[in-house]
Formats: C-alpha cells, sequence, structure tokens
C-alpha cells in the first residue's frame, strides 16, 4: 500500500481542522452553540496547535517508509489519534440531535483513517528495490 496517499490526505485534513480551530476558534464556538469565553478560546486555539502539529508531522514523513517496523511511532501515534477519535465520535453520533451532519461526517473520516493506519501498522512496506 502507498502510505504517501494517506500521509498527505492526513495532513490536508488535520491541517484544515487545525487552521479553523486556531485562527476561527470564536466562530467555531458560536457555531455549535457554546458560549464564548477566553478558556474556551484558548482551548480550542491549543486544540488546534496539537492538529497543526500532527499534520506538520504526517506532511514531513510522507516520503519516508512506513509500515511494519519502519517509523512505528508515527504509524501508531496516527492510528490512536484516529481510532480513539472515532470511538468518541461513535458514542456522541449515536445520541446527538443538533448537527448530527457534521459529527457523522467526521465520524466516517476518522473511522476511514483508522482502519488505514491499523492497516498500515500491521503490514510490512515491499521493500524497496528488491524482487517479491
Amino acid at each position: 500500500m502507498n502510505t504517501k496517499i494517506i500521509m498527505i490526505s492526513s495532513a490536508v485534513f488535520l491541517g484544515a481542522i487545525g487552521l479553523g480551530l486556531s485562527f476561527l476558534p470564536d466562530d467555531i464556538i458560536s457555531g455549535i452553540g457554546v458560549a464564548s469565553n477566553p478558556i474556551s478560546t484558548m482551548s480550542f486555539q491549543l486544540l488546534g496547535a496539537l492538529y497543526l502539529g500532527f499534520a506538520m508531522l504526517n506532511w514531513m514523513a510522507k516520503g519516508a517508509l512506513i509500515g511494519g517496523i519502519y517509523n512505528k511511532p508515527i504509524a501508531v501515534g496516527n492510528f490512536m489519534h484516529f481510532a480513539v477519535g472515532a470511538l468518541a465520535l461513535v458514542k456522541i453520533s449515536l445520541n446527538i440531535q443538533s448537527q448530527s451532519e457534521i459529527v457523522i461526517s467526521l465520524t466516517v473520516v476518522y473511522v476511514i483513517f483508522a482502519v488505514l493506519f491499523a492497516y498500515v501498522f500491521r503490514t510490512n512496506p515491499p521493500q524497496i528495490g528488491k524482487d517479491k
């Protein structure tokens, strides 16, 4: 499996969320129907910084061999982020009343990335330059 596509797509996805949370926290907070205050704004900006950091990690590692024993921390970190996020989103999406389309969309993306990174983590990449 070509991990470059997975790494680029996850970097773009995480980067878009990170930019939104970093630069538009008050708009996002009011969009979900919560009263904005300095603590919630700061929390969303810090969450955005985490997303941007993860996006940069994935973007910088897009050309590296990932899977099996190669770059295992990157594969495990991505898997844990997307798997735990998918579980939390599935739990929320079963009970949410408002803005369910946003939560369900995020859930689908998180589940897809969790499955992809689980596959990357569990398989060994093909050896470059060797016959199969």
